[in-house]
């Protein structure tokens, strides 16, 4: 086996293919791929859309992440996140791509010594169409807030489970939103109509979007404030943690399916759409684009239809 190359002296940021190693960090690998796929003839969309997909990478697993740390299972990880962690719709067409982008990365690092071996060469394309979410019908809605505001904490209640699930169910936000959330993105300057602001970035660019909050939620969040008193972000713990409480609650409402973020997303929109709100509102609620939107519209609507069928749970 070709030995694997050294990092160049006094070199951080490699300048060509030649430059990289096990050690090199994804974001610099990045550019250089780039050049490989339109060496070998790649149109620009495909060029494009791999290095989207690579960024994705980067952003869940950390841009300066060495390429010789990935492995199989974070690979599948990263896979998992786009279906089920990221709170974007992932297509099986565009998840078949990004897993293609994968394997024609890693195969380019190997081809090149770069890396010893191929972490994406054991990764399974799947078939089949995606499965269709889990939405929360009403009375599921209704037997999971009297679960969540029995939950303890100590001797007596806790208040940060119906204040989370309450909140992501209104608001329809991603997990790595409501994990960013500060007290101060809540504008309570008007109490019969607080809103509630989400901030991101998209390459390099700030954008926010402006969510209504129920008014009776200021109760709760005061009540959860005072109890947890958190000191920068609004929760105090991490994101499994959070998982771990609205699974929790489903368990304690004796519902079938695993709560998750996820779930109170999709449920989020359909109960919007069933209230009558108009497609834009919800849509620029969940944060997605025009594209995005066409598919998740489609599933709403079957989410919806399958509610309303008298044998429906």
């Amino acid at each position: 086996m070709t030995e694997l190359r050294q990092i160049p002296l006094f070199q951080n940021q490699p300048v060509t293919a030649a430059d990289l190693n096990i050690h090199s960090e994804l974001r610099y690998t990045i550019p250089l791929f780039q050049q490989h796929l339109q060496k070998e003839g790649k149109s620009q969309h495909t060029v494009n859309a791999f290095t989207a997909d690579l960024q994705l990478l980067a952003d869940n697993t950390g841009g300066d992440t060495p390429i010789g740390e990935y492995t199989t299972n974070k690979l599948n990880d990263f896979l998992d996140w786009l279906e089920h962690g990221r709170g974007v719709p992932c297509s099986r067409k565009t998840y078949a791509r990004r897993v293609t982008t994968l394997k024609v990365y890693f195969k380019w690092l190997l081809s090149i010594h770069a890396i010893a071996h191929d972490p994406a060469k054991a990764v399974l394309q799947r078939s089949g169409p995606a499965p269709l979410a889990y939405a929360l019908s009403r009375d599921e809605i209704s037997a999971a807030l009297v679960a969540a505001r029995s939950m303890k904490k100590g001797d007596e209640v806790d208040t940060r489970p119906e204040m989370l699930f309450s909140l992501i169910l209104d608001t329809g936000i991603k997990k790595s939103e409501a994990v960013a959330l500060k007290p101060a993105d809540i504008d309570r300057s008007n109490r019969e109509h607080p809103v509630l602001t989400i901030k991101h970035k998209v390459r390099n660019i700030f954008k926010e979007r402006h969510i209504n909050l129920e008014p009776d939620w200021l109760r709760l969040f005061d009540e959860y404030m005072v109890q947890h008193a958190p000191k920068e972000t609004m929760f105090n713990c991490t994101a499994r943690n959070l998982e771990y409480i609205l699974s929790d609650v489903g368990e304690a409402a004796g519902i079938p399916a695993k709560i998750s973020f996820e779930m109170l997303r999709w449920s989020s929109a359909v109960r919007d759409v069933r209230e009558g709100h108009e497609e834009e509102y919800v849509r620029e609620k969940l944060g997605l684009s025009p594209i995005s939107w066409q598919e998740t519209r489609s599933k709403i609507k079957r989410l919806i239809e399958l509610q309303t069928k008298p044998e429906s749970r």
